[in-house]
């Protein structure tokens, strides 16, 4: 691999983990101020009323300002998480709060602090009267339990502001909170919107990233795009947390970094396999992307391995012990011949999951299927990064507890972009426009208010 070609590559890989409400967005934390300022002059008496209301209810380092169209920019902390709402002028009473998906571990944790600044739900629900806003969770990295608690925090807020019927959207990670959510309190939403989420298990994705990560591993053992180091899937391949003192950023461009040297090995990988079709390199993309429930694709195979490469100690810290066991898992695939499928199975990396973890991951979150509030969900036909067939065993559960007539779940079609600045082409995560967006969530808003389930065709 040339190093013009490995800079080319690194510069353009930045995984769409991370999403918004609109178009997928870079997983790019916005960085909030360190020090909140005190609600500021401009506000009529009314924003000023809602601002001491938010302090009396407990949130601190209030920042209010005046906001877009004579609205009010509500900023602070619940329970130390930085949040941030925005309530339009003529406020319909309802409200909107929204879950952001997955960041890599030491990504600095924030809130962008007007939530209704960029195209997507957030801002389409604010034009149409909502409040709308959403909270940071305590930690970058595998963030159900605390995007849960933090968003249902927020949640409370503004139902104790006036909120009347408030919904919940959720992009990927994101989109499994809304689900965690609608089944743990089902009271406490109208209305849920999941987009492109883990929406059934983490527990089994987790095993596809975690798959992928030890046959890459086995398969590129002795070759030029073999991780260098200790492979042991335990730990990261490289630490993605910035140095202590690094903040704001700089430490944002560092965990760039980090993602974008373990994106250059399978990236080269995939450069090869597409000069030579029918060569190794192609076997080895071919078997690991079938390996984890893959499309053979360079998205496919790269943000699948990166997250999976830069996660281990988070989702050790997080779930309190080691989430991934394979001992009994079979490794071969179609293509293999006996003898690859026995020796890949015979040296492939064996490891025990701790109980305790998989407890932790069944309850943050494996679905129930138990849902009793109007929740749509959409997912594109081919993800990069969280499989449609999260979709299908969601609707499986959701079948089993007969709860079918309250979930409308929708496949829009698979969307191929270049991946940021690299002119290498791959399927998207969350790969939706804004008409989509917007058909969805006008569909879940009709849904709630008249009671009839949105069409088949609602989400196209």
């Amino acid at each position: 691999m040339t190093s013009r070609f490995k800079s080319c590559l690194l510069a353009g890989l930045i995984p769409l983990i991370l999403v918004g409400g609109g178009q997928a967005t870079l997983a790019v934390a916005q960085v909030a101020p360190s020090v909140v300022e005190a609600a500021s002059a401009g506000l009529t008496p009314a924003q000023q009323a809602i601002a001491d209301r938010a302090g009396a209810l407990g949130a601190t380092d209030i920042d209010a300002r005046p906001g877009p169209n004579g609205g009010l920019l509500l900023g602070g902390k619940l329970s130390g998480a930085q949040f941030a709402l925005a309530f339009p002028a003529a406020w319909n009473g309802d409200g909107l709060v929204y879950a952001h998906g997955y960041s890599t571990p030491g990504t600095p944790v924030s809130v962008a602090n007007n939530p209704v600044e960029k195209p997507g739900v957030l801002k389409l629900a604010y034009d149409q009267g909502f409040v709308a806003g959403h909270s940071a969770y305590d930690k970058a990295g595998l963030g159900v339990e605390t995007g849960s608690v933090n968003t249902l925090r927020l949640r409370d807020l503004v139902a104790g502001l006036g909120g009347q019927r408030i919904y919940v959207a959720g992009d990927s990670m994101g989109g499994g909170i809304v689900v965690n959510l609608l089944e743990t309190h089902p009271e406490a939403f109208a209305g849920g919107l999941a987009r492109c989420g883990v929406v059934n298990s983490w527990r089994v994705l987790l095993d596809q990233l975690l798959d992928m990560r030890v046959a890459y591993a086995f398969l590129t053992r002795g070759t030029p795009y073999a991780y260098e180091g200790d492979t042991d899937v335990r730990r990261s391949v490289i630490a993605p947390e910035p140095p202590a003192g690094l903040t704001g950023e700089a430490a944002q461009f560092y965990v760039f970094g980090q993602m974008m040297k373990v994106a250059a090995p399978p990236l080269a990988l995939w450069a090869a396999a597409q000069a030579n079709p029918q060569g190794p390199e192609a076997r080895i993309v071919r078997q690991v992307t079938t390996i984890g429930g893959f499309d053979y694709d360079a998205a496919s195979l790269a943000y699948p391995l990166v997250t999976a490469t830069l996660a281990s100690e988070d989702l050790t810290a997080t779930a309190g012990g080691w989430v991934y066991g394979n001992e009994d898992r079979d490794f071969s695939t179609p293509d293999m011949t006996p003898q690859e499928a026995a020796a890949i199975n015979a040296g492939v990396q064996r490891v025990r999951a701790a109980p305790e973890a998989l407890a932790y991951l069944d309850r943050w979150h494996t679905a129930t299927g138990r849902v009793q509030t109007p929740l749509i969900t959409f997912h594109n036909e081919i993800d990069s990064l969280v499989p449609y067939a999260q979709e299908e065993a969601f609707a499986q559960a959701v079948a089993r507890t007969g709860s079918e007539a309250n979930v409308a779940q929708y496949a829009v079609p698979a969307v191929k972009a270049p991946l940021p600045g690299s002119g290498v082409e791959g399927y998207t995560h969350c790969g939706f426009d804004m008409a989509q967006t917007s058909a969805a969530w006008s569909a879940l808003r009709s849904w709630v208010e008249t009671g009839a389930r949105p069409a088949a065709d609602a989400v196209r």
